[in-house]
């Protein structure tokens, strides 16, 4: 009994020794332990009592109903996530693959030979036709992992599945990113192509009233030539943007991956609930919960395992060849009493010279540098990401506080012009000059509105929501 429990014992630690991989201790982060200051960022201190975006699920993030209802059908039908989410299953099947080399595989085998002896080989003086019939139920080349030579590449393989599944979640936090700026987009370009069309509607009022004044010689050709140019610009702009409507509707049924109804689709940036405000956080939390970082931490942890692989290579391999079965000359005497057999060969090998050993270490010595400065440069990446993000926010605000004054101040200009010129105190070009003011301030405006809303969508996902 007690020479079981040994024999028990000695394969348990076998089966779960150490590996021979370094101590793995996570780099310092090579970015501050703040995020910048300045003027820039100085309103975005008020959001300090939001939630963070990891802790906000993406349906209560975004508040819009057409806009929840569109990234659930593109999360349930984009092609490029469904790629990563079967990558995951590729990796979680390889990791499975590599956990069960630890494991002997044991095969059940049946064999039967003829062979022709000739005289001078045979051991009776005549050529005679020998014949062998066995089964035998064992372990083949089962390598035991004394030196952590299977055990580090099952920890390799382990790191990249957890990788994997992190790209699988940074994918599904950059798509429903992608679905809401495309949406945005086409509520802004919608809202440019209202805007466009009333100014050619008003455009076409003022030239016509032009045309009877010039008829009756209350206005100068120059006016008309003036208002009829435009005209042909707000015309060019109608067909522009009827393009750009149609081209941001074909880039968001592709991220969907379907044809959307038109009830789903915006009618105007005005007419979209904007998204919920969101704490940056300490850049702790992004180094912490970000997915890209994480998967990029995983794969540092698996060239560090993969380090124990290249260590183990240098000692001996132990592999067991086992089996028990029966055998016999005849067919018919295979399973008859003492016709058993059993086979027990232990094998080591021990590497006395072979200079590839060598290199590969080294290899696998210079990848995880490699790791380990890719890890970096994720984390300094998503730090600017957010930086960037939060001078926007901090800024947006005044520039559209800014636009929508200047937009009053063209808009009055421009009626008191119109007014000035139907009197005849002033000439056309000033109402001409104030109607390409107001023209392309309201499109700035417009665009801003749009920053800031993309901006807010662009921070919840550079800070990790999205899940």
């Amino acid at each position: 009994m007690n020479r079981n429990l040994f024999y028990l014992s000695l394969i348990v630690l076998l089966l779960t020794g150490c590996t021979m991989a370094p101590n793995y201790t996570r780099p310092e982060a090579p970015v501050p332990a703040e995020w910048p200051t300045g003027t820039a960022y100085n309103q975005t201190k008020s959001a300090a009592s939001a939630p963070a975006a990891v802790e906000l699920p993406w349906r209560e993030f975004f508040t819009d109903e057409r806009l929840q209802k569109i990234i659930g059908i593109a999360l349930d039908n984009n092609r490029d996530l469904r790629v990563a989410a079967l990558n995951v299953e590729q990796a979680r099947a390889l990791y499975g693959i590599q956990r069960a080399s630890l494991l002997p595989s044991v095969n059940a085998v049946g064999l039967m030979s003829k062979q022709l002896v000739p005289a001078d080989l045979s051991t009776t003086g005549y050529a005679m036709v020998a014949e062998q019939y066995s089964v035998n139920l064992g372990i083949i080349s089962w390598e035991i992992d004394f030196f952590g030579r299977i055990r580090s590449l099952k920890d390799q393989a382990l790191e990249e599945y957890l990788a994997t599944e992190d790209a699988r979640s940074s994918a599904q936090i950059s798509l429903v990113s992608a679905v809401a700026q495309a949406y945005l987009t086409l509520a802004a370009d919608r809202e440019n192509l209202k805007l466009v069309a009333s100014t050619l509607e008003t455009q076409g009022v003022s030239y016509k009233l032009i045309q009877k004044r010039y008829d009756i010689g209350l206005s100068s050709e120059l006016d008309l030539l003036r208002a009829q140019s435009q005209v042909d610009t707000a015309r060019g702009d109608v067909a522009r943007y009827t393009q750009l409507v149609a081209l941001d509707e074909n880039a968001l049924n592709l991220l969907v991956g379907s044809s959307l109804p038109a009830a789903l689709l915006p009618a105007e940036l005005g007419s979209v609930s904007p998204p919920k405000e969101i704490s940056p956080g300490l850049p702790s939390e992004l180094l912490l919960r970000r997915p890209d970082v994480l998967s990029a931490e995983h794969q540092l942890k698996a060239a560090n395992a993969n380090i124990g692989a290249a260590r183990a290579a240098f000692f001996p391999r132990i592999s067991l060849t086992t089996a028990i079965g029966t055998a016999s000359a005849e067919l018919s005497g295979l399973f008859k009493a003492g016709q058993g057999t059993w086979l027990f060969a232990p094998q080591i090998v021990m590497p006395i010279f072979d200079a590839r050993t060598w290199s590969a270490y080294d290899v696998t010595k210079v990848e995880k540098e490699i790791s380990v400065a890719q890890y970096e440069k994720v984390i300094q990446t998503a730090f600017r990401e957010v930086a960037d993000a939060l001078a926007v926010r901090g800024t947006v605000n005044q520039q559209i506080a800014a636009q929508q004054s200047l937009v009053d101040a063209v808009a009055e200009t421009y009626r008191l012009s119109n007014a000035r010129y139907t009197k005849g105190i002033d000439s056309y070009l000033s109402v001409l000059d104030a109607q390409r003011s107001l023209y392309g301030a309201e499109q700035v405006l417009i665009v801003l509105r749009l920053a800031r809303i993309v901006n807010t969508v662009t921070l919840y996902k550079v800070l990790g929501g999205g899940e």
